[in-house]
């Protein structure tokens, strides 16, 4: 991700004019919500001249304000989590409609762009492995622990890395060929994320990459992949379709090993009641 904005005005701070300075400051305080305005409307807040916005920003390598509010609309879609419509939210009970309208878009966006053909050979993989490594980073990792939980009652085998504290070298040095990785890759991904899945081929491991659409611009490499959006109407990434495509993929698997599948359910269900752990 290029430098962004933010960051170039606190490199460049101390180098500009007092009035540039104003205005580095207004925008550094109301970061989140730069999008919203207007040149003229900085100008006006900050106290200086129109001329002296545009100014600063092509000092900051900017042509225009409507270069800038491309800056952050990129941002955003790289996953920072900006305000760019100050009234997306809505409010009163409209608010709800439009959460519930932008939810069932991203729902549909994610079943529509499954290929059946590739759903099943995920799950015919997950069947026949011998193991199911589940690796998630950051908000994936969330992701990743309750997929391990949902397909640890299914079949054996399922392990997630890293552990809390932990590096994956020591993870993935005893993965065995055939194993299934499913690999959460959602943007903002930490360094060494391409890295990883080189790693993963090398040692012959078939990869399934959940992932938001920037993944198609990313260069990285799989056997299978599965895309959520995360779009919501304001600044926070919504990961309901990344919960809804984990319960397709448990389900799915349940189904493809129901008899198996009932007994390990049983089998788990009898040591909640021998160790008294559920009310």
């Amino acid at each position: 991700m290029t430098q962004h904005l933010g960051e170039r005005l606190r490199l460049q701070f101390e180098q500009l004019t007092p009035n540039e300075q104003k205005v580095a400051g207004f925008i550094l305080d109301h970061f989140e919500d730069i999008a919203v305005y207007s040149a003229s409307e900085l100008a006006s807040l900050s106290g200086v001249s129109k001329a002296t916005v545009s100014r600063l920003f092509r000092r900051l390598g900017f042509e225009s304000f409507s270069e800038v509010r491309e800056h952050m609309r990129t941002l955003r879609y790289n996953g920072v989590p900006l305000v760019t419509d100050s009234g997306a939210l809505g409010s009163g009970l409209e608010r709800f409609q439009r959460h519930f309208e932008r939810e069932r878009d991203n729902l549909h966006q994610m079943l529509a762009a499954i290929d059946a053909e590739t759903f099943d050979a995920v799950i015919a993989a997950l069947d026949r492995a011998p193991e199911v490594l589940v690796i998630g980073y950051r908000n994936g990792y969330p992701a990743a622990l309750h997929l391990r939980q949902q397909l640890m009652q299914v079949r054996p085998g399922v392990r997630l890395a890293p552990q809390p504290g932990q590096s994956l070298g020591e993870e993935l040095i005893d993965v065995r060929p055939g194993t299934v990785a499913i690999v959460m890759g959602f943007r903002r991904r930490a360094h060494g994320f391409q890295a990883l899945l080189k790693e993963l081929g090398a040692a012959e491991v078939e990869t399934l990459l959940i992932g938001d659409p920037s993944l198609a611009v990313s260069h990285v490499s799989s056997t299978w992949r599965l895309e959520c959006p995360l779009d919501s109407v304001s600044a926070f990434d919504s990961y309901t379709p990344v919960m809804s495509l984990i319960n397709l993929l448990a389900n799915a698997l349940l189904h493809a090993r129901l008899k198996d599948g009932r007994a390990r359910i049983e089998t788990i269900s009898g040591a909640y009641d021998r160790l008294n752990e559920l009310d």
